[in-house]
């Protein structure tokens, strides 16, 4: 466990927790101190994975699964999150989601429905169903929400449409909620990560991984313990005057000249 425990005392839920960007994060959580709801709709093993490691590091964890595409199933996993904490909810993180590469001539509705329900939907019914819960918290109302968006909100690539339009709506919607909650003392932010490495991407997309490299600043691509850093920031008392932020992980590729 960290030293520092920015989020000692904390019960924080993690959406698309079972490996990638959501483990980093839910890791990281756990680090500085937080007890974590790890939820996964298919990745079970990865998500038990990961909740092991939390109770290595000392920590608390529970893997609760649910399809976010269906409101319900958003509202359920919320509820139950907040009663394994004892009934509080301190913080959110929205970071599950898809990705799917097609282009806009040949798509269907139902392809574009598809990632925008998965994206858009999960992050409108999480929230508000957190709220709910931090509003009527004991000691006075608060918390922080946190939605994993992309630098594809405002730089959008080819085959990514869908995609690209659901992060502008998260981007946006964070801005809104911190409008709203904030009376509440509910901070909402957004957190919008370049290209994060993974297992196989540099075999599976080597010239995407070259240019990445070679436009980012910094020069490597991406952790997914710098978006959990980022998510720890925000959920923590460093963050208390922080809100409709969207906070850029990218490694300065969005400084990058464009002419």
């Amino acid at each position: 466990m960290s030293a520092v425990g920015l989020l000692a005392g904390q019960v924080a839920l993690v959406t698309g927790a079972g490996g990638g960007i959501g483990r980093g994060i839910a890791l990281r959580f756990a680090a500085e101190g937080a007890a974590v709801a790890l939820h996964c709709r298919t990745s079970d093993e990865g998500a038990q994975e990961v909740a092991a490691r939390v109770r290595e590091l000392g920590g608390e964890a529970v893997v609760l699964r649910a399809d976010l595409a269906v409101e319900d199933e958003c509202r359920r996993v919320v509820r139950e999150a907040a009663e394994w904490g004892g009934g509080r909810l301190d913080a959110l993180v929205n970071n599950a989601g898809v990705q799917p590469v097609q282009e806009l001539a040949g798509m269907t509705v139902a392809d574009w429905r598809a990632v925008v329900d998965t994206n858009v939907l999960s992050v409108f019914a999480c929230t508000q169903a957190a709220a709910e819960i931090m509003r009527e918290k004991e000691g006075g109302g608060g918390g922080s929400v946190t939605h994993v968006a992309s630098i594809e909100a405002a730089h959008p690539a080819s085959g990514h449409a869908h995609y690209c339009a659901s992060k502008a709506a998260v981007v946006m919607h964070a801005r809104s909620a911190a409008l709203e909650y904030g009376p509440y003392g509910i901070r909402v932010n957004t957190v919008s990560p370049g290209l994060v490495d993974r297992e196989g991407l540099a075999e599976a997309w080597p010239d995407g991984v070259r240019r990445f490299q070679q436009a980012a600043p910094v020069g490597r691509l991406g952790r997914a313990e710098d978006i959990g850093d980022a998510c720890v920031f925000l959920a923590s008392r460093l963050a208390s005057w922080v809100s409709g932020h969207d906070l850029v992980v990218d490694g300065g590729v969005s400084a990058r000249p464009t002419w």
